[in-house]
């Protein structure tokens, strides 16, 4: 058995090789084929819950299988225009059996232009389905209210941190890694200028990872059994960002969040160790 694959590396693999013919104008794959035909522009991820197996971990050079469905398709319209929320799930195997299941949450909308994100705005209300990882302002639920700017609830009480400056540079090689063609991870004319966005935007996924990875620092025997999180705001290459971890009293589970400069809060987690 080779060494174990760090949690949430494995998205580095079993990625979707579309033609350039078969790109939208936003740089991800047009609509089909696996994913519903959905006739919204705007794509997002939203968040995830993963279920590892830990007598079966993914190991380097296993043969592995990725069996992928998707769960449900929910239509939902509010004053930022339609959304339609996609959950799929992805059951991982290798020759011993299911080592992975991973529930992934994605999140279309119109192309009706919102207004730009703001610092007094997020999505911090929504359920984990409806978190929209790329656009701040209010809730896109009919009759919702706008939500009110919210600060990490255990800010200040964090028993590990760590700050990343996530430049051009490193978006780009994580798009790479990634087979991710979204532009406005790296080309910054079109997601100013386009999209309305202040800066390129990080991934979800990247940050998530930062969040494990955070806790693999501290804890490097832990085995992580089980992560949850979801996108509450978007964060931009404008300015540095944070990620943050503080165990539970029994150690069993860890609070993981991200923040950006100004300490709103931009993704959250939970990990449940082994």
């Amino acid at each position: 058995m080779g060494t174990v694959v760090p949690p949430l590396w494995h998205w580095l693999y079993f990625l979707p090789h579309a033609r350039a013919s078969e790109i939208g104008p936003d740089g991800h794959p047009k609509r089909g084929g696996f994913l519903p035909p959905v006739p919204l522009p705007r794509r997002m991820w939203a968040g995830g819950r993963l279920r590892w197996e830990p007598a079966n971990p993914l190991c380097v050079g296993q043969q592995v299988q990725r069996r992928s469905s998707i769960r449900s398709v929910k239509h939902k319209a509010g004053r930022s225009g339609e959304l339609l929320f996609v959950l799929v799930e992805h059951q991982y195997h290798n020759a011993r059996g299911l080592a992975l299941t991973e529930e992934h949450d994605i999140v279309y909308r119109s192309a009706a232009e919102p207004p730009a994100p703001t610092l007094g705005t997020d999505v911090s209300s929504l359920p984990p389905e409806g978190a929209l990882a790329a656009r701040g302002g209010p809730s896109p639920l009919a009759g919702d209210p706008a939500p009110q700017p919210q600060k990490p609830p255990l800010a200040g009480q964090a028993a590990w941190s760590r700050s990343v400056t996530a430049d051009a540079v490193l978006l780009f090689r994580y798009s790479a890694l990634t087979f991710n063609g979204h532009r406005i991870h790296y080309d910054r004319p079109y997601v100013t200028g386009v999209e309305g966005y202040p800066g390129l935007i990080v991934h979800g996924p990247l940050i998530a990872t930062l969040l494990l990875d955070l806790l693999r620092r501290q804890m490097p025997d832990a085995q992580v059994a089980a992560f949850d999180f979801r996108a509450v705001r978007p964060t931009f290459d404008t300015h540095p960002f944070s990620v943050h971890g503080k165990p539970s009293a029994d150690g069993k589970t860890i609070e993981l969040w991200a923040q950006d400069h100004e300490g709103w809060l931009t993704m959250q987690a939970l990990a449940t160790l082994a």
